[in-house]
């Protein structure tokens, strides 16, 4: 199956909510039911952003516990930096590390209503074809 229905996944890290305070996304299994991706992006969607500095960051584990910032020369992009000027916008990193298990965190800083925003792992290219979606 070379189509992309059999060969994508897109799982949720951080829940799009309006987000006035720091938060842990919910760490994303690469092996994913047996499909064992080898590519994977995180995808950053916005609402409106009415204040604040929201600092995402890609995070790794081998084990969906003990988690550490991923890298620079292991990301494609740049991890965004979202502000009040940043609504109804879409931030695509690359991932190229060998680590198990994907997150994005945010660090929110001078918020007082914070914004609308949340996080994907998109993963691609399985060992294991076709995939179940969820």
């Amino acid at each position: 199956m070379r189509d992309a229905y059999a060969n994508l996944s897109v799982r949720e890290t951080l829940a799009i909510v309006a987000r006035t305070a720091s938060a842990n996304g919910t760490g994303v299994d690469r092996v994913g039911g047996g499909a064992m991706y080898q590519d994977a992006a995180i995808i950053v969607h916005t609402g409106t952003i009415t204040d604040g500095t929201h600092a995402i960051d890609v995070q790794e584990s081998d084990d969906n516990s003990s988690w550490s910032s991923v890298a620079a020369a292991e990301l494609q992009g740049t991890e965004p930096s979202i502000g009040a000027s940043d609504d109804n916008k879409m931030y695509v990193v690359g991932y190229k590390g060998v680590k198990r298990y994907l997150r994005a965190t945010v660090t929110a800083s001078g918020t007082t209503s914070g914004g609308i925003y949340g996080a994907s792992v998109l993963l691609s290219n399985p060992r294991n074809a076709p995939v179940v979606q969820p």
